[in-house]
Parts: structure tokens; sequence; C-alpha cells
């Protein structure tokens, strides 16, 4: 499998210089593409990533000599994300989604190049890992702020800049993954504002909320920013001191969800989450902040890839299921609202909803599982078996193209 490391760069003067250029070739190489491509389909022709880069080979000689200063793979691998980006935009046309036509890149926002390793047996690489440093095309060897944490095949390098840092991302091919333990069962996990996560074990993860933390400073930096002059040095201090906090903001909210993430798909073998319509609920003008300090969105990414490696299933519940207005005790129905925090049922049962919600979350994503298990058995008992003639044809036809 493939994994991503991304490690601070702690790049001397030219070599920093040397990265804003290749950021520049890339970002013109990617709008170029993304131009011809819309001209060239406007014209009735069918443009694709592969023709455009040698397109773009044909002419840079002649028309854009300043590419030669940077790596070759800068403007070919932005072309690659030109085509990639249309791959994922007809995708979603295809299953009737946002389609989220692809956009012309701008200068200073998410600046960063690629550079990729050739195959495995090649007799050079463009990207070569060596302890705290990394070694890449037309640049030279690098300092990092620590080793690359996996084992194995480096495939590609991202160079990009975060507020005033350089970071190199680097995805290896590697068998390193996450560890599941062994007594493992089943969770439900109801997000909320006030408290990140509510298990239905009745154990809770508290909300950083990072932003709100810092909103004091944010206010502060943006209107200190805005008082100075445009193309100033004393504005440029500001903004990069802005970008620092904002991206501080960022960490400290991946941090706490890789380590909730990881502690679900390591424990727990089956993890029911809600379909949260985050876009949606981010219209509450009143919660859109806290929702989005949350990350709710980057909760579900992580957990999904992570039960991957680790084996665990996550069952996603439709969100319309009444998780948190259902009493767990006799499954009567209550209209409550945002701010009934307790759910008290005649039958007894009085609750945290947040609680009474994770544990209808777990019980109705153990009987979505149940369906599942039976489905497929049906499925697997309604299919002839093969005959042993065609077996043993099989594994001659496997023997001999080994």
């Amino acid at each position: 499998m493939i994994r991503v490391h991304r490690i601070r760069l702690d790049p001397t003067a030219t070599q920093g210089v040397y990265f804003a250029r290749a950021c520049g070739v890339s970002r013109f190489a990617y709008n170029w593409a993304l131009a011809e491509w819309k001209r060239q389909y406007e014209a009735g022709g069918k443009p694709n990533e592969a023709a455009l880069r040698k397109q773009l080979n044909a002419i840079k000689a002649a028309e854009f000599p300043w590419m030669a200063e940077v790596t070759k793979c800068a403007p070919q691998t932005a072309i690659k994300n030109v085509g990639l980006a249309f791959e994922h935009f007809f995708r979603r046309v295809k299953l009737g989604q946002k389609p989220g036509y692809p956009r012309f890149k701008r200068k200073g926002i998410r600046d960063s190049f690629r550079a990729d390793n050739g195959p495995a047996d090649a007799t050079s690489h463009a990207v070569e890992v060596t302890g705290k440093a990394v070694k890449l095309p037309r640049c030279g060897v690098v300092r990092m702020r620590e080793a690359l944490r996996f084992a194995g095949r480096v495939k590609s390098a991202t160079v990009s800049r975060m507020a005033d840092g350089w970071y190199v991302a680097l995805a290896v091919e590697t068998e390193d993954r996450l560890t599941a333990k062994q007594d493992r069962g089943a969770v439900g996990v109801d997000l909320g504002v006030t408290t990140l996560a509510t298990f239905s074990d009745g154990t809770t993860e508290p909300a950083l909320k990072p932003h709100r933390a810092e909103h004091k400073r944010i206010v502060r930096l943006s209107r200190s920013l805005a008082r100075k002059k445009k193309g100033s040095a004393n504005r440029a201090k500001a903004k990069a001191k802005l970008a620092r906090l904002h991206l501080r903001i960022a960490n400290v909210r991946k941090d706490a969800l890789h380590k909730l993430t990881t502690t679900l798909a390591t424990n727990y073998s089956t993890i029911g989450i809600e379909d949260l319509n985050v876009s949606g609920m981010l219209r509450n003008g009143s919660l859109a902040r806290s929702i989005a300090d949350a990350g709710f969105s980057e909760f579900r990414r992580q957990l999904e890839y992570k039960a991957v490696m680790t084996g665990a299933q996550v069952i996603v519940i439709d969100r319309f299921y009444p998780s948190s207005k259902t009493c767990s005790g006799c499954g009567t129905i209550h209209e409550i609202t945002l701010r009934d925090r307790v759910l008290s049922c005649g039958c007894g049962l009085k609750m945290n909803r947040d609680l009474n919600a994770a544990i209808n979350i777990r019980r109705q994503a153990l009987a979505l599982q149940s369906v599942e298990r039976k489905a497929l058995a049906g499925a697997s008992a309604s299919v002839k078996p093969v005959s042993v003639k065609q077996k043993k044809r099989d594994v001659h036809r496997n023997v001999q193209t080994a």
C-alpha cells in the first residue's frame, strides 16, 4: 500500500529560491494545460494529458525557455494533475454528484510541485531519501526535520509551501500499517460540537476547538495585516505571522483527529457512524464555525482509510435515522430540539442525548451488518459450485503463466 509522510524541510536560501521557481513553473504548466484542454474540447477535440505533455515538450524550448531552469518533473506532473482533475470531474458527473469543474491556480495559494520516481528497476531515481535528507532533482540534497517514518520504495515527493515554511510529502510503497488489537468489538460514535465524539460504551472525546481558542489572536493579526501597506515588507511579515497561526490551528485539529481515528480503527472491528450532511450543517449561522472547527468530514476520511489497514468495518448510518430522538431502551421516538441535552422517556430511561444516540448508532450498525452477511451468504449459496475438471484446468493454466 502507499502511505504518505509529510516532513518539514530546512532548505538553504538558494534552495528556497529554486522551490519558488519550480512552484511557479508547475502553476504555469497547470494553467496552460487547463486552458488548452478547454480550447481543444470546445473545438470538438478529445484532449488528454499525455497529448498535452507532448505538446508542451515540443514548444517549451522556443516559447517558454525559462522552464529549463527547474526540473522537467514540475511541468509534466502538473499536466498529469490536470488529467486527474478531469477524471474526478467526469466521475462525479456520472454519479450525479456536484461536478466541481477544474479551476485555474493562483500564485501564493497551495504552491507546490512534484517529482515522480521511475520504476523500481530503474538505474537512477529522481528522489532519494537518506536519513534526515532528501535528494531532489536539479536541487540537490535538502535537510529534513525528521527521518522518513515508513520503510519502502519512495514513489514521489511533493514539495509545498505552508505558511512561511517548505514541506515535502513523500509517498512510499510500504507494508507498514496499523496493527489491530485482539479483543475488538463494536462501537457507535456520535459526533458533536460540545463533545467531539461520544462512544456507545459511555466514554467521550472532548472537542479541542482550536479555532475558537485562537479566535481573538486571529482577529488581532487580521486587523494588523489590513493596516499594512500592500507590497511592503511589514505586510509580508504580518501575512506570514497570520499564516503560521492558521497552520498551527490546522495541525492541532488534525493531530486530535488522527489520534481519535487511530484508536477507533485499532480497538474496534465494527464502527458505526452517521452520514452527516456537513455542507447543509454549515448553513447554520450560529453553529457553522464550531462545526467547521470540529472537522467532521476529515474524521470520516481518516477513519475509512485506517479501517482498511486494520480490517475494521465502518458502517455508515442513514442521515435520516433518528438516533438522538429514539429511546435506546424502548424505541419510542420523541420530539426534542438541539437545546434538549437529556432524553427522558416514559419507560424510565433518562440519559444524555449524545450517549443515547451512540447506543442507537451501534445497534443500527450491527443490524445492518447482520443483514449484509445474510445477503452475502445467500448469494454464495445460490452460485453453482465449480466442477473438479474446471478447477484442474485453471490450476494448470496458472502454473503455465507463472
